[in-house]
């Protein structure tokens, strides 16, 4: 079978890999970081808010929060609905949060909650397939894994249709891929039926070590940038050689993710931003220590270099497979799980991000989204967890200049269903989209040359867009 990552005949692959000498750089880089686009974005919208965000920072909460422990809380409803948390009052008059959310309460000003976001699905793999990429999946089945027909997700739309002008670095995923219980990796986490050059970068890594080592983002040992730079020209010296005798579209692709991932290595300031250790250890403590902590401070300076898009995956902790409460995906003990580990993880985090970001002038330019594939159901099961619930759940929004203290949406008095205002994943997808600069009404080429629509007829959020 011929590879398009292999040379082509008559070059034996031993001289091929030994002339590029660029083990770190690598062609496993440059398929990680290969972004071309084969689209063409429509022209703007006529709106204030199109193009407002820079970048974007997608908070992936994955497992399913549960919203009436978090940003939908039923005081009124009976207590096996309801659970043991208390109501509290949030910065916004009349708007109240879970108890479990001090921090975030404090901030309410400065977010949007969509209380009645739906995707009429109860599998983690598909239901958060449709929310990362907007498109309703072929199956509602779980443990589909991810396969070369997926639709694209939302990080490699964003990072391929609207690249970075500032880094190679235009759409990462960190610090690892989404995976159910067996390792299954779910779909929609990458450029899907577009191939590998629309990957986002995956950094697979450990925010809270001392150093943090990210693998293929640092020079080899005696391997300065100047003669980085030299073997990268003899390695285009040696491809032009034989590029006329062999041209194809795969030829072509591996030349520019071989230029993307150098670019990458001699960049200074895409190195430096993954160098957590820069920032101070107050700050490094206000984000949390932990790994979902760690990896949101790291978005932070991802985007502050210039990365269109960063996905923050929460991450799975060790040997939670063995646990009846991996994640978010509280089917036991739902309240000590939500109020010992998580929220108090989630609260301190987002909150410091936000706040983070405003003191560097960062909040207006940045769309913040925090969400994860579903919500819980609304009454407590006999193990006193919540089980998976995609008919309503909380999303929640914040930066991009958008008005602050907007609740848009409503679930019904148990939480289970929206009452007003129902959002579908292709309007979520289309309100990033908006804010990033991209028409959600825009069309790319596949690679078998069949128009695309960016999104599935979403429509951007008019709460959170305005005029």
């Amino acid at each position: 079978m011929n590879s398009p990552h292999l040379p082509v005949p008559g070059i034996r692959r031993r001289e091929w890999l030994r002339v590029g000498g660029l083990s770190a750089l690598g062609l496993s880089l440059s398929r990680l970081c290969g972004n071309s686009a084969r689209g063409a974005v429509a022209p703007a919208p006529n709106s204030a808010s199109f193009g407002r965000a820079k970048s974007c920072i997608l908070l992936f909460l994955s497992g399913g929060p549960p919203q009436h422990d978090t940003f939908d809380p039923k005081p009124d409803a009976p207590l096996e609905i309801r659970g043991t948390f208390r109501s509290i009052p949030t910065s916004v008059p009349g708007v109240h949060f879970s108890e479990t959310l001090p921090h975030t309460a404090q901030i309410a000003h400065q977010l949007a909650v969509v209380r009645s976001m739906t995707t009429d699905i109860n599998s983690h793999s598909t239901s958060g397939a449709f929310m990362l990429t907007g498109y309703l999946p072929a199956s509602k089945a779980e443990n589909v894994p991810a396969g070369p027909q997926d639709w694209p997700s939302i990080a490699s739309v964003a990072g391929t249709l609207k690249p970075s002008t500032r880094t190679p670095l235009s759409s990462v995923v960190l610090p690892e891929l989404i995976h159910n219980n067996g390792h299954i990796v779910w779909p929609g986490q990458n450029g899907g039926f577009m191939g590998a050059t629309w990957h986002p970068m995956m950094i697979q890594c450990d925010p809270t070590q001392q150093p943090m080592h990210v693998e293929g983002m640092s020079l080899s040992e005696g391997m300065t940038s100047v003669r980085l730079a030299e073997r990268f020209s003899l390695l285009q010296q040696f491809d032009a050689h034989f590029r006329e005798g062999a041209k194809s579209s795969a030829i072509e692709e591996l030349g520019r993710m071989d230029q993307k991932a150098f670019d990458v290595l001699h960049s200074d300031a895409s190195r430096q931003a993954f160098e957590i250790e820069r920032e101070s250890a107050a700050l490094r403590e206000n984000y949390g220590r932990h790994k979902f902590g760690q990896s949101v401070l790291l978005a932070r300076r991802l985007v502050e270099a210039g990365v269109r898009l960063v996905q923050v995956n929460w991450p799975r902790a060790d040997g939670d497979e063995n646990i009846g409460n991996p994640l978010w995906d509280t089917h036991q003990n739902n309240a000590a799980r939500v109020r010992d580990v998580l929220a108090p993880q989630f609260d301190r985090t987002f909150a410091t991000l936000i706040a983070d970001l405003q003191s560097r002038g960062l909040l207006d330019e940045t769309l913040v989204v925090a969400m994860g594939e579903f919500g819980r159901s609304p009454k407590i099961n006999a193990s006193g967890g919540r089980d998976h619930w995609g008919s309503c759940f909380s999303v929640v929004l914040a930066g991009a200049g958008m008005s602050g203290g907007q609740i848009v949406g409503a679930s019904d008095r148990l939480g289970a269903f929206p009452a007003s205002r129902p959002v579908h994943p292709p309007d979520l997808a289309a309100t990033i989209f908006h804010f990033l600069g991209i028409d959600p009404a825009a069309e790319f080429v596949d690679p078998i040359g069949r128009p695309r629509l960016v999104t599935d007829n979403g429509q951007p959020l008019k709460e959170l867009i305005g005029a």
